[in-house]
C-alpha cells in the first residue's frame, strides 16, 4: 500500500511482502545480501570461504572471485605503484588504479560539478586526528594550507578530521609534506583499511576520559600502516615522527601467537591487499555517546571499577551506515555487544576483530564487504568465536552501563586542571571567512591547541581564566555565537560537503541544510512548537551515510536531484536506527511531508517525548494516515 504526496512515493517500514519491523535490536529484519560468485562457477567456494589472497594459510587465491579494486592493492608495491609515477605525470589527473591508491594517502580526486563541459581536476585531503586532537602547530600550517593551496575554507568533518578541498595535483606533494612536518597525518584517513578512531574531544582532565584518549590513539598507532610507502612519496622517505611508538602497540602487533600476522611482511597486520573496505573505530567511556559509537565497526567503551579506575571495556562490533538506493540487501546496522576485555586486552582484541574481518570479509562486491554484512551473515555467536580463536581468549559477558547521552561540549566548561575549554559550533564545520580569521588570531594569540568533535565543532584547549572574556568578545565579533543563542536545530545537525565536489553526491546537503532548517523552524512556529525545542536533523547527497543521517530523528538522504529519501525514528541519544519513511521527496514538497508530522507530535506527544521516540511509539502506518489526511485537507481548500 502507498500512497502519493507532492509526487513522493510513501513506504511503511517494509512493505506487505516483507519482513516486520525489529525494534528489540534497534534495526529491521533484512533481507541477506547475495552470496559471493566463485570465479569458477558451481562448485566455487562460498561467501563464508573467501579469505585474503595473501592470508597466511591461504591455498589457492585463483579460485576466488576478486573485485578489481583488490587486484590494484595487490600489485601496488604496498601502495607506492602507479601512484607514484602518476604524481610525477604532466596531466591534472590521475588514472584510475592510482585514484584507488591514494585514498590509503589521505586523498580523493575530484571535479567541479557545478563547472560543465570540462574536467576540472582537484584534490580533497584528509588529515588523520585520533580522538580529534589538533596541536597548536597544526591547526596553524592547516589555515594557512586551506589559503595557499586550497579554497580558502577548512572543512571539520563527522569523523574529527580536517578535510582540505581544491588542493591541484602539483600541489600535492608539498601539501602532505607540510602536513607531516607539523606533526599531522593524512595516512589512512581514506581507504580500505583503518579510519581516524573517535574519542570524546572535550579535554576534561578525568581518569576515564583520558584513558579512553590514550587507547582511541594507541589503536591507531597499532592499525597504521607500516610498508613507509606513505613517506617514500611525500617526504622522500624522511620518516618525521612527533613521539615515539608506545611500546604495548610495538609488542601487540608483533604478536603473531594465535597466526594474526604475515610473518616478515611490511605490513604484518595488514598484509598486500588491506583489508576489504573501509574500518572504523570509535572509543568512549559510559554514557557518553557523542561518538555514535553503534555506528561503528568496533565501538570500545571504557568500564570503570568502583573506584572510578579504568578496569576494561565493552565492545561492540558490525555497526555501519552506508547502503545503496533500491538494493534491499543493502542497509545501515548498529553494532552488536560482542563482550567485555580487561583493560590490558583491548589491543589484542581489536587485532583480532581487524583479522577475522581481513580473512572472511567479502573480497568480490564491494557493496557487500563491510565487517557488517560479515557478521550479519555469520550471527554474533559466530563471530564471537572466530575472534576468540585470534584473541587466545573468551570474551565476558559485556558489563552493564548507563543510557547513552549526547554530548556536544559547547560553550564555556571547566577542563578540571584550572584551566577552561570552550566549544565552538561551526556550522556544517565549515570555517571560513571573517570565523576563519578570528579563529586563528585567538589559536595563535594563546598558543592553543584543539579539537575537533564528531559533530563538526572546534573545541579551544587549555584557556586560561584570564582570557575568557576577550575570547568570547572576538567570537561575537566574527558572528561565533554563544551556543545559547544559535538555534538549537542547528546545534545538533549535520551535513556531508555533497555537491559540487563530491563525486557520489545526488543532490545538495552541506550548501542546502542551513535553509533546510529555517523551513523546519518555519514549521515549527506554525504548529505551535517552541524556539526551545528541537530534533536532530541530519542530510546527505547520497546513500552512503557520511553524516550518519539513520541515526537522525529526520534524516534526508539524497536520492536524485533536487529530492530526499526522508529517514524517520532515530533518536537524540543516537541509539536507534532510523528507518525509511518515504522516498522521492521534492525540496520544495518536505513541508508537505514536516508539518503533519510535526503538528501531530506536538499534539499527541507523552510528557516529554522526542520526535524520534514518538515516531517509533506511533509507528509508520498511523503516520502516513495523518500525512495522508493533511494532504486531502490542504487539497480540498
Amino acid at each position: 500500500m502507498s500512497a502519493a504526496v507532492g509526487g513522493a512515493e510513501f513506504h511503511g517500514f517494509r512493505g506487505a511482502a516483507q519482513l516486520p519491523r525489529s525494534r528489540m535490536l534497534g534495526r529491521p529484519l533484512r533481507v541477506a545480501p547475495p552470496p559471493a560468485t566463485p570465479s569458477g562457477g558451481a562448485g566455487g567456494p562460498s561467501a563464508a570461504s573467501i579469505r585474503a589472497v595473501s592470508a597466511p594459510l591461504k591455498k589457492d587465491a585463483s579460485e576466488v572471485k576478486r573485485s578489481k579494486v583488490e587486484i590494484i592493492k595487490e600489485k601496488s608495491n604496498f601502495l607506492r605503484y602507479p601512484l607514484n609515477e602518476e604524481l610525477v605525470s604532466e596531466a591534472p589527473n590521475i588514472n584510475d588504479n592510482a585514484v584507488q591508491l591514494i585514498k590509503f594517502h589521505g586523498s580523493y580526486q575530484q571535479t567541479d560539478r557545478d563547472v560543465r563541459g570540462q574536467k576540472n581536476y582537484s584534490f580533497m585531503l584528509r588529515t588523520k586526528n585520533p580522538c580529534g586532537k589538533v596541536p597548536n602547530q597544526l591547526y596553524l600550517a592547516m589555515d594557512t594550507l586551506a589559503d595557499e593551496f586550497g579554497i580558502g575554507t577548512l572543512r571539520l568533518t563527522t569523523r574529527q578530521t580536517f578535510q582540505l578541498h581544491g588542493v591541484i595535483k602539483k600541489n600535492l606533494k608539498t601539501v602532505i609534506g607540510t602536513v607531516i612536518k607539523n606533526m599531522g597525518s593524512t595516512l589512512g584517513a581514506c581507504g580500505d583499511l583503518n579510519r581516524n578512531v573517535l574519542a570524546p574531544a572535550a579535554p576534561y582532565v578525568r581518569k576515564d576520559i583520558l584513558f579512553a584518549q590514550e587507547t582511541a590513539e594507541n589503536i591507531a598507532v597499532l592499525l597504521t600502516p607500516q610498508s613507509g610507502a606513505y613517506y617514500d612519496l611525500w617526504v622522500d622517505g624522511e620518516k618525521i615522527m612527533s613521539a615515539e611508538e608506545p611500546p604495548e602497540v610495538t609488542k601487540a602487533r608483533d604478536d603473531n601467537t594465535h597466526g594474526t600476522n604475515f610473518p616478515d611482511s611490511p605490513e604484518p597486520i595488514y598484509g598486500t591487499q588491506y583489508l576489504p573496505r573501509k574500518f572504523k573505530i570509535a572509543v568512549t567511556v559510559a554514557g557518553d555517546n557523542s561518538v555514535d559509537i553503534l555506528t561503528n565497526d568496533i565501538g570500545v567503551v571504557v568500564v570503570s571499577d568502583s573506584e572510578g579506575e579504568p578496569a576494561g571495556f565493552n565492545i561492540y562490533v558490525g555497526g555501519g551506515m552506508g547502503r545503496t538506493h533500491r538494493v534491499e540487501t543493502t542497509f545501515p546496522r548498529l553494532a552488536d555487544p560482542l563482550g567485555y576485555v580487561p583493560k590490558e586486552d583491548i589491543l589484542y582484541a581489536i587485532k583480532a576483530i581487524v583479522v577475522t574481518q581481513r580473512e572472511n570479509g567479502r573480497r568480490d562486491d564491494r557493496r557487500y564487504s563491510r565487517m557488517k554484512y560479515l557478521i550479519d551473515r555469520w550471527g554474533i555467536d559466530k563471530f564471537r568465536a572466530e575472534v576468540e580463536k585470534y584473541y587466545g581468549k573468551k570474551f565476558e559477558d559485556s558489563h552493564p552501563l548507563p543510557q547513552w547521552q549526547f554530548n556536544s561540549y559547547l560553550g564555556w566548561q571547566e577542563q578540571g586542571d584550572g584551566k577552561l575549554f570552550y566549544g565552538v559550533h561551526i556550522d556544517n564545520g565549515r570555517v571560513g571567512g571573517q570565523a576563519k580569521k578570528t579563529l586563528r588570531e585567538i589559536i595563535e594569540k594563546y598558543n592553543l591547541d584543539v579539537s575537533i568533535t564528531p559533530n563538526q565543532n572546534l573545541i579551544l584547549c587549555g584557556i586560561n581564566q584570564a582570557w575568557k572574556d576577550p575570547i568570547t568578545a572576538a567570537l561575537a565579533q566574527a558572528g561565533l555565537l554563544d551556543p545559547k543563542d544559535v538555534d538549537p536545530l542547528n546545534l545538533t545537525s549535520m551535513a556531508c560537503p555533497a555537491l559540487p565536489l563530491c563525486p557520489l553526491a545526488q543532490t545538495e546537503a552541506e550548501r542546502g541544510i542551513l535553509p533546510i532548517l529555517k523551513r523546519i523552524r518555519t514549521v515549527f512556529d506554525k504548529v505551535g512548537i517552541k524556539d526551545h525545542e528541537s530534533v536532530v536533523v541530519r542530510i546527505t547527497g547520497c546513500p552512503n551515510g557520511c553524516a550518519r543521517p539513520y541515526m537522525a530523528e529526520v534524516g534526508f538522504v539524497g536520492d536524485g536531484p533536487n529530492s530526499y529519501q526522508i529517514w524517520l525514528g532515530g533518536t537524540p541519544n543516537q541509539s536507534t536506527l532510523a528507518e525509511s519513511f518515504m522516498n522521492k521527496v521534492k525540496l520544495q514538497d518536505i513541508e508537505k511531508v514536516l508539518e503533519p508530522l510535526f503538528s501531530y507530535w506536538n499534539s499527541a506527544r507523552q510528557d516529554g517525548e522526542s520526535f524520534g521516540t514518538f515516531t517509533c511509539r506511533t509507528g509508520f502506518d498511523k503516520l502516513k494516515e495523518v500525512v495522508d489526511k493533511w494532504g486531502e485537507s490542504a487539497s480540498a481548500t
